[in-house]
């Protein structure tokens, strides 16, 4: 039984719904009064959704519900690019995790790093977007948790789709598991499933699919071979079939209809993604240099040092999958064996970016490697630290060593088209998805939760390229 003030806020949340909810909204209603209400420690509710079920109107009612009655919220996401996506939908600025959490500190060997920062909110309500992609390898959960539950009778609340690719590296998604977030930190945690499609968008054939798909992963048991799915173009008119012939005019006219940042092209594996991004610079914008202005380029590995000097930027990371685009081109010169260029950039997914001046590497632009590895990281460090032998100390070198901007590098790639995993959390106008070869002895689980993160990363829309006529209808 829902106490008056449980049911008072309940109708407060189902007036702003645009629609009448469905059975599983209702549930939500229900739970997140349970939720704000209830005076039990480190309360966490799970909202988990499939495409197209109303998790976005759902959570912007919740936003709108908690300004009307002036409760303290802080809206999160793991990327730059799903923390934009959140604003728009909820109509709030929203942060990355990464942004809120720490805080920059500089070790005695004067490296860059963070810390977790003190959580000065009290009785404040965290809603984390894109929780699937939190990985808890990388110690982000942990710090998560540690961070919220730090403050005052604060409460979190976890939004994401449990289909979606997990972290690299794990079989579920960890944030979304009920019961590892019960017994790895100690919550008091609820959790509501949406599975009714909103009756609004059914006249997508993006997420009827995508439905389709759903129920076809929750049908299979992990590592098991599935059956060729079957796609309905037919469903309506965003779902286009795409041969590698007409690649490059499909991308010229999206292009011109969406501009440069309103399409990509997903693919399955970094070496697809070098030679789609090659191609795209090559015979669609005539680059021919390395690098040029009006690239835009993913950042593939966490960088703490350049936003330092920036004021009108309160955060000091520029992290792994934030975009940026170049601005203007002010040297390119080669040392200790790779290539780089002194470039301003902005940060795409940033409203009113400031111009940064940075250096970036430009030798890994077109490697399949994902980034250097801690090898390649160590050698160019020892390179490095012979030009500072004169400094004498070991210290100073290795000070001197962290300061020098080869060593800073912002590490890139093109962002024209990006692997599955880069593009988890963002959305564009357009997607291509490009699933490469494949065999029915590849088609598992895993393969449907690819295709379906894929499906659902397009809005207007979706483009198949070179699928196979076994796949449709």
């Amino acid at each position: 039984m829902q106490s008056t003030s449980q049911q008072e806020l309940s109708q407060r949340l189902k007036g702003h719904f645009p629609h009448v909810p469905t059975e599983g909204q209702e549930r939500l209603i229900e739970a997140f009064s349970r939720f704000l209400f209830s005076d039990k420690p480190k309360c966490t509710l799970l909202v988990k959704g499939y495409a197209g079920t109303g998790k976005t109107t759902s959570i912007g009612a919740i936003v709108l519900t908690l300004i009307e009655i002036r409760k303290t919220f802080v809206m999160l996401a793991p990327t730059g690019r799903a923390a934009k996506v959140m604003a728009s939908y909820s109509g709030i600025n929203a942060h990355t995790i990464h942004k809120c959490i720490y805080k920059a500190q500089t070790g005695a060997d004067g490296e860059r790093g963070y810390t977790i920062d003190k959580n000065r909110f009290k009785n404040a309500v965290f809603i984390v977007d894109e929780a699937s992609m939190i990985g808890a390898d990388s110690g982000l959960l942990d710090d998560l948790m540690q961070y919220v539950f730090s403050g005052k009778e604060c409460r979190l609340i976890l939004v994401g789709d449990g289909a979606q690719l997990p972290p690299v590296g794990c079989v579920l998604s960890p944030a979304l598991d009920l019961a590892y977030m019960k017994t790895g930190f100690d919550l008091t945690v609820a959790e509501v499933e949406l599975t009714d499609v909103v009756r609004q968008e059914l006249n997508s054939s993006i997420l009827i699919n995508a439905h389709s798909l759903r129920v076809c992963i929750d049908g299979v048991e992990p590592g098991s071979r599935v059956s060729v799915p079957k796609i309905d173009i037919e469903a309506g008119q965003d779902i286009i079939k795409l041969s590698g012939e007409d690649l490059q005019e499909t991308i010229e006219s999206l292009h011109s209809k969406y501009g440069e940042d309103g399409v990509v092209i997903v693919t399955r594996s970094n070496k697809r993604a070098v030679l789609f991004n090659q191609q795209i610079r090559k015979r669609i914008l005539w680059q021919e240099d390395e690098i040029n202005i009006g690239d835009r380029l993913m950042v593939v590995k966490n960088n703490y040092y350049w936003l330092r000097e920036y004021d009108e930027i309160s955060d000091e990371l520029i992290a792994n999958g934030d975009i940026v685009e170049v601005i203007r081109i002010l040297d390119r010169f080669d040392k200790y064996g790779y290539e780089f260029a002194e470039v301003d950039v902005v940060l795409v997914d940033l409203e009113n970016s400031p111009h940064l001046s940075l250096t970036i590497m430009t030798t890994i632009l077109n490697d399949i490697k994902p980034s250097l590895s801690m090898a390649e990281n160590k050698e160019l460090f020892r390179k490095i630290a012979d030009d500072y032998i004169d400094l004498g100390s070991k210290s100073k070198i290795h000070a001197a060593v962290i300061r020098d901007q080869c060593y800073q590098a912002l590490q890139v790639k093109y962002a024209y088209s990006l692997t599955c995993h880069k593009a988890q959390g963002g959305q564009w106008p357009a997607i291509i998805l490009d699933q490469g070869f494949i065999t029915e002895e590849m088609m598992d689980r895993e393969w449907l939760r690819w295709l379906y993160t894929g499906f659902t990363r397009a809005v207007n829309e979706l483009y198949l390229l070179n699928f196979n006529q076994k796949f449709f209808k």
